[in-house]
């Protein structure tokens, strides 16, 4: 009672306060004074095997976490590219000593997450099982169990990932650059391919396990509720094992920035967006005087949703739905990169927009500077919170050679970074008249706009190879939109078939993150269309049209379709699209371009384009272009595996790119003149 008496006394004080005082609610209120900063000191000692263990003792949770980290140069992997990624999945498959089923029961038993990467391995328990935990971890990587069944299950999976990735404008744009900023054959610019992760043997495992996967320089973090003197015995039982490799250490291939800044292409026919990176390398390191003057300039050109690219490229000029930059500090490829993915047709405007904020940021503004100051010390003081951040801290300072008292004074440090050393810093880490303008999207669609902005541009293929600048296949004199459309529907059946089809309904499914998504789209003459989402048979989205109006409606909430959204409805109402096509002068022939891998007659129609086989004549994709939350956004969709369907062949594979990620629907059945009034309420 005494305590509640309190909060009410403290309570009437507080509104007494504002009572007596006149306040303005839009003020931001002035940060307080810095506090001061006390980070818990690990433990530290070193087995015989080069191992260096840091311990720091926290009781405020029952629980233990461990980071097993290697101070290790990258490496060039050659002719076995990959091989690194497969030797760290096998990590999992149990031990010499123990089945994988065995181990992985042991694990869940525990309640215990262990996970394991080609650079190291991190687990976490709580504290009363950590013990069992650690042992566990060390089994896996002192006695790891290569077999070559497991490493080709582990082949066919990271194969079946690279080709998932052949159109995917971001994973290509990531591999690229790069290969272009480090050399395609060094241990920094390498990349997998389909032909180096075939190569991969039991012996190159094996072989790379025995001469990077090892203690040298190994650094082994333990940050938890445990008691040094306790579990320092343990982890010399556990790791004393695990021998020393002696690899003696390659140098770093030397890489440097572009004379003068120029744009590289990667031409990606099926991208609807444009991932733009632009990067140069710098020699930034944790302990330079550069370091948090950096930091801070990174911040406020694109550090968030408040910075200067996002608030021009999205809010000034909705170009994207988010543009960041990132300032590096690794020990072995510190650089600087800004990106963004944009729409293909204002790829040239982003470049320019981008290139404006880099040659701007040497400059800012003092309440810039403030409010970067009080959100990087606000960020730094929640993350002490976590016990990966003091493992992450402790780390830092062995690995980065920082100074004993480098975070103990980080916010201070901050405090003390002024204009003018913004300035300096940007002119040693921003570069932006030696930076590679780096573009995976449409060539077709984005050469010509990027050719005016009067940097050199080069055009290079998915393997980072120079190739000529790709041009426009032309369509032949007697090719016109009633033709392509004519064969297409004599491919599919011809229109005495399709005449007797009234109505069609889709029943497909996809899996996203482990869930079964399942769609039923029914289609009838009129333009009628109803299409519904659901998920483990809740009604996660439905939309309607009626062939007069229609409605989306989503977690219970409905929305009424705008005058536009139905004009564009209206504009083909035919059952199958096509047989308007000759009807209408809304559509328009365009090039042929590649959908699929299979050369495609282009027909441009309103918002949508749409893609037809030139061998074939069959549908290979349409793209649609849509407006939501006030950003213009660009849908492609592909279209295989055409099946015979009451004489109409009907796609029984449907694949949907939305926000970059790829997702395919499986058709699992169609009915055909079954819809009802009903469907389109």
């Amino acid at each position: 009672m005494k305590k509640q008496l309190t909060y009410i006394a403290a309570a009437f004080l507080f509104a007494g306060t504002i009572s007596a005082q006149k306040i303005d609610l839009n003020a931001m209120p002035k940060p307080g004074p810095t506090p001061a900063i006390n980070i818990a000191k690990p433990k530290t000692f070193q087995l015989s095997n080069g191992l260096t263990v840091m311990v720091v003792e926290n009781n405020k949770l029952p629980r233990v976490s461990a980071s097993l980290s290697m101070d290790r140069a990258p490496y060039n992997e050659g002719t076995v590219t990959g091989v690194s990624e497969i030797m760290a999945e096998q990590f999992e498959n149990g031990t010499t000593n123990m089945s994988k089923d065995d181990f992985n029961k042991k694990v869940d038993y525990l309640g215990a997450n262990l996970n394991f990467s080609s650079n190291g391995a991190s687990a976490n328990s709580l504290s009363k099982y950590f013990p069992q935990v650690l042992g566990l971890m060390a089994d896996a990587i002192i006695n790891p169990k290569f077999s070559a069944d497991e490493i080709q299950n582990s082949k066919e999976r990271a194969i079946e990932g690279l080709k998932s990735d052949e159109k995917n404008a971001s994973s290509i744009a990531g591999k690229v650059s790069n290969a272009l900023m480090y050399g395609k054959n060094t241990s920094r610019g390498e990349f997998e391919t389909v032909e180096s992760i075939n190569k991969i043997q039991l012996a190159d495992v094996q072989n790379t396990y025995k001469k990077y996967y090892a203690p040298d320089n190994a650094y082994l973090v333990i940050v938890g509720d445990v008691k040094f003197d306790q579990v320092k015995p343990l982890i010399e039982k556990a790791f004393n094992g695990w021998k020393k490799a002696n690899t003696p250490i390659t140098p770093l291939e030397p890489a440097a920035n572009v004379a003068k800044t120029e744009i590289n292409v990667v031409d990606v026919p099926s991208a609807v967006q444009s991932v733009v990176s632009l990067n140069n390398l710098n020699t930034l390191k944790m302990k330079d005087a550069n370091y948090f003057p950096a930091t801070i300039a990174n911040y406020i050109l694109g550090g968030g949703g408040e910075a200067r690219l996002f608030m021009n490229l999205r809010e000034k000029n909705g170009f994207t739905y988010g543009a960041y930059s990132n300032m590096s500090s690794s020990k072995y490829s510190p650089q600087f990169s800004a990106s963004a993915s944009v729409r293909n047709e204002v790829t040239d405007k982003a470049v320019k927009e981008f290139m404006n904020e880099l040659n701007a940021i040497s400059t800012v503004k003092p309440e810039e500077l403030e409010n970067a100051k009080a959100k990087l010390k606000g960020s730094f003081i929640m993350s002490l919170e976590q016990p990966a951040t003091i493992a992450r801290f402790a780390l830092n300072q062995k690995v980065q050679d920082l100074p004993a008292d480098f975070y103990t004074n980080y916010l201070k440090s901050i405090d003390k970074v002024t204009a003018a050393d913004v300035s300096n810093a940007v002119k040693a880490t921003i570069l932006p008249n030696q930076s590679r303008i780096f573009i995976a999207g449409k060539a077709s669609d984005i050469s010509e706009g990027l050719e005016k902005l009067g940097y050199p541009v080069k055009y290079f293929d998915k393997e980072a190879n120079p190739v000529a600048k790709p041009t426009v296949q032309k369509v032949d004199a007697g090719v016109t939109v009633a033709s392509i459309a004519d064969k297409y529907i004599n491919a599919i059946g011809g229109k005495a078939n399709l005449a007797k089809i009234t109505s069609y309904t889709t029943n497909a499914s996809m899996s996203m993150q482990g869930q079964t998504i399942d769609f039923k789209i029914t289609k009838a003459q009129g333009g009628k269309e109803s299409t519904t989402v659901t998920m483990m048979g809740n009604v996660m989205q439905k939309q309607v049209f009626d062939g007069k109006t229609g409605y989306s409606e989503q977690m219970g909430k409905k929305v009424d379709m705008k005058p536009e959204q139905i004009a564009e409805k209206l504009k083909n109402t035919e059952l199958f699209e096509e047989l308007g096509f000759a009807k209408s002068a809304n559509y328009t022939l365009g090039g042929i371009e590649k959908i699929g891998g299979e050369d495609s007659y282009v027909v441009k129609g309103g918002d949508t384009t749409y893609y037809y086989s030139v061998k074939t004549g069959l549908k290979t994709g349409e793209t649609r272009t849509v407006k939501a939350q006030g950003q213009t956004m660009t849908i492609p969709t592909t279209f295989s595996d055409y099946k015979d369907v009451s004489g109409v062949k009907m796609p029984y594979s449907i694949s949907v790119n939305q926000m970059g990620m790829d997702m395919t629907m499986t058709v699992k059945s169609y009915e055909v003149n079954q819809a009802k009034d009903s469907d389109f309420k």
